[in-house]
C-alpha cells in the first residue's frame, strides 16, 4: 500500500462519509462485550489510523461514552440517523481513531488483521489464523466489575 493511499466509506444511509490516509497503524478483532454490543455482533473489526488520517468529510455525527472497568473512557461515534458507528476514541490511545472495518466502500477487507484480542468471550464457533491473540487485551487492568449484562 502507497502511504498517500486513500479509503473512503461512510454509514449505512450515505449522510455520513470519511476519508482514511495511508497505512492502519493497526488492526484487530476484538470479542470484548463493547465491541459486541456496539456492533450487535461475535466481534468488532477496529482499523486504527492517527487521527489526522481520519478526515470525515460529509455529515455530522453523535457520541456515545463511557467508562469501561479499566476506569478509562470510551468514545463511539456514530450516524443520528441509521446508528451505524464509524469511529471510536479508548481511552488507553486517544492519539488513534478505530474505525469500522466493514464500514470501507465497498466493505472488501483490503487490511490485514494483525491480532485479536479479548478472546476470552469470543464464540466458540470462531477459528481464525491470526497470529497474535489474548485472552483479555495486553493493556486490560480492570479496577472495577463489568456490569451485569456484560459478564461472560
Amino acid at each position: 500500500m502507497r502511504p498517500n493511499e486513500i479509503h473512503e466509506g461512510g454509514c449505512s444511509c450515505g449522510s455520513v462519509r470519511y476519508k482514511t490516509k495511508g497505512k492502519p497503524e493497526r488492526t484487530g478483532v476484538c470479542h470484548c462485550r463493547y465491541c459486541q454490543t456496539r456492533t450487535g455482533s461475535a466481534f468488532g473489526i477496529s482499523v486504527y489510523f492517527f487521527k489526522e488520517n481520519v478526515v470525515k468529510t460529509e455529515g455530522d455525527l453523535s457520541k456515545y461514552e463511557f467508562t469501561t472497568e479499566s476506569g478509562r473512557s470510551f468514545v463511539q461515534e456514530f450516524c443520528p440517523k441509521c446508528a451505524t458507528t464509524l469511529f471510536w476514541t479508548i481511552g488507553m490511545n486517544k492519539e488513534m481513531t478505530g474505525v469500522a472495518g466493514g464500514s470501507f466502500d465497498p466493505p472488501s477487507f483490503w487490511y490485514d488483521i494483525d491480532r485479536e484480542v479479548f478472546r476470552r468471550t469470543s464464540a466458540t464457533w470462531i477459528d481464525n489464523d491470526i497470529a497474535e491473540k489474548h485472552d483479555t487485551h495486553p493493556m486490560y487492568e480492570p479496577i472495577s466489575s463489568e456490569r451485569k449484562a456484560l459478564r461472560s
